[in-house]
């Protein structure tokens, strides 16, 4: 029987940080399987987990798409190994991924720090649909991600980034995938805050997305000179990541609560 979970990922607290679905699976699933599995559960990812002789394989699914990388379903995935015994609690978790590689997680009491591939941000330019999208004129506009798919913007303040009000409909018009808005934080609890909005994948707003601060790690270790940061992202739900830059490579850390476990009938 096809075991299924829910987790909160980069969060220590119930109904906060990002929800993601954990699916662990005994034997293969095709794609058509998994992408109407991803769209009954309706959450901004499904993580599918098959154990290998390597580690385990992983991919995760939007409710409308399959993407090349995601964070806290990673958190999430990892997480559950761990406390089911999938692995014991010394092992590092090592995912087989189709277009990211080898990716690894390590356990350090409650926290798990994941290691990500490091995103490049390109200057670029702001356009008029992009501001009429966002509502706001960037301070900076850049592009990141596999084939430059995410506008990486920088606004004025921690303020104008959590008062946005975008246009989605607007925002799934423009040639990318994907929008991180992102400011220098206003206390010193954090070092930058973020949001991200991806509609053409199905998710208006996502709640703590990982693979955005592949980009905006080495983005603000450049601005501000750090190395090691704490960020937070400022959806309805938030969640903090601790990150650090390292030699072409992002390590994001944070904690996860599992919320439910079931079992398939399917």
């Amino acid at each position: 029987m096809t075991k299924i979970f829910i987790a909160d990922a980069f969060t220590s607290s119930p109904f906060s940080g990002n929800p993601a679905a954990v699916c662990i699976l005994e034997d293969e699933k095709n794609d058509k399987w998994m992408s109407d599995l991803a769209a009954e559960m309706n959450l901004s990812e499904t993580a599918f987990v098959k154990k290998n002789d390597e580690g385990f394989s992983l991919r995760w699914f939007t409710p409308v798409t399959e993407v090349d990388l995601c964070g806290h379903a990673t958190l999430a995935s990892s997480h559950i190994l761990w406390q089911y015994g999938y692995l014991k609690q010394n092992e590092d978790a090592v995912f087989q991924t189709r277009f990211s590689g080898i990716l690894r997680a390590v356990k350090s009491g409650n926290e798990i720090t994941l290691d990500f591939p490091c995103k490049e941000v390109k200057n670029s330019h702001s356009y008029p649909e992009l501001e009429s999208a966002l509502g706001a004129k960037p301070k900076y506009t850049g592009l990141t991600g596999k084939e430059e798919k995410n506008h990486l913007i920088e606004l004025d303040s921690e303020k104008q980034v959590r008062e946005l009000k975008p246009d989605f409909s607007m925002l799934s018009k423009l040639p990318v995938s994907g929008v991180i808005v992102t400011a220098v934080s206003s206390n010193d609890e954090y070092d930058f805050v973020s949001r991200y909005f991806t509609p053409a994948q199905g998710i208006n707003e996502d709640p703590v997305t990982g693979s955005a601060h592949c980009s905006l790690t080495p983005y603000w270790s450049k601005k501000l000179g750090k190395k090691e940061m704490n960020a937070f992202q400022a959806s309805s739900r938030g969640g903090m990541i601790k990150v650090k830059l390292g030699d072409e490579r992002v390590f994001l850390t944070g904690k996860a609560v599992t919320i439910l476990e079931g079992n398939l009938v399917i």
